[in-house]
């Protein structure tokens, strides 16, 4: 269910800095003029400033910067992704947080927002970090209609949606690092972690993480990780205002979800191929059984990787590791 406070946003946003009466707030919302009052105390101690006037009512004169459940919603075009949103300042792990959400039954679309992580995790248990205030780290509960087994494929659906975002709003050239990175200038700059909680032919949730370098200058990259990741930044030496930035992924996230739900994976296949990183080429490849020379040539309607390797056989690899260093020439 959609928040008053949601509710009221939207109404307010949608006047654009005109008056709008208590009383015409009190009639949509169908919440008394008292709790309007109090709702509106709530915003401004988010930074938002609002002026009141006897006859003529409510309007929001300047909207804060900073990253809050009331920011994100301010002005957010999406149906149900975002309408109910979960805001920390620190957290061990966002991920952790929408498992709680939602085995209590938070609904599709409800997404949990962190400005830091102090235990951030990342695919194959490894450490993601989490720099205060510097990037988008987010995890969405999703309860989509679809086969455990397809679950992957949304992980890739969510890389299609990052790497559009960077293309086609930030002008950026992003590639897609098989399963679940996004690449710049071959330095990583998001990752993603899609875990499920299923039973054998049901998915009762999907937590999809999301971790984005946003306004990491060089200094704030870890040495041990420097020659490896970026940021939106780094790369395109601006800064980015991070709330329209997650603002952005819903609405392209939501539209690419709709996509796939009526019409299947093969028009996110296309597009995750047209972002494939190292597509065509000869790398190292590491799978739980060996190390080889393999060419890439694709994804797989069940979203696993295709690897031709020496033997001249296409195979498909559902876990494994494209070596970032192991390319052959």
């Amino acid at each position: 269910m959609e928040s008053t406070r949601s509710k009221l946003i939207h109404v307010l946003s949608i006047n654009d800095g005109n008056f709008i009466s208590g009383q015409e707030i009190s009639d949509l919302l169908q919440i008394s003029r008292s709790a309007i009052w109090k709702h509106m105390k709530e915003l401004e101690k988010d930074g938002y400033v609002i002026e009141a006037k006897r006859n003529k009512g409510y309007r929001i004169i300047k909207s804060p910067s900073k990253v809050s459940e009331n920011t994100v919603q301010w002005g957010l075009e999406t149906n149900w992704l975002g309408k109910s949103i979960l805001h920390k300042e620190t957290i061990n792990s966002t991920q952790l947080l929408a498992h709680q959400l939602a085995m209590d039954n938070a609904p599709h679309g409800t997404v949990v927002i962190a400005d830091e992580q102090t235990a951030g995790k990342g695919r194959l248990q490894r450490e993601w970090y989490s720099k205060k205030n510097k990037g988008i780290w987010m995890s969405i509960i999703l309860r989509p209609t679809i086969l455990p087994y397809l679950a992957p494929q949304l992980t890739l659906l969510t890389a299609t949606v990052l790497a559009d975002v960077m293309k086609k709003e930030l002008e950026l050239d992003p590639k897609i690092k098989w399963p679940n990175d996004i690449i710049l200038h071959d330095r990583k700059v998001s990752g993603i972690l899609t875990e499920m909680q299923a039973e054998q032919d049901q998915i009762q949730y999907i937590v999809i993480g999301i971790g984005m370098n946003v306004n990491h200058d060089d200094g704030e990259i870890p040495d041990d990780i420097q020659s490896k990741a970026t940021s939106l930044m780094i790369e395109s030496g601006k800064e980015w205002d991070i709330t329209k930035l997650i603002q952005r992924i819903f609405v392209a996230f939501e539209k690419s979800y709709a996509e796939y739900i009526n019409h299947g994976f093969s028009i996110i296949k296309k597009r995750w191929e047209s972002y494939g990183y190292r597509l065509g080429e000869k790398v190292q490849l590491k799978t739980f059984q060996s190390v080889q020379d393999a060419i890439l040539t694709g994804i797989a309607e069940d979203g696993a990787l295709l690897a031709k390797y020496d033997d001249g056989v296409i195979h498909k690899i559902y876990s494994g590791e494209i070596d970032w260093f192991g390319i052959r020439h």
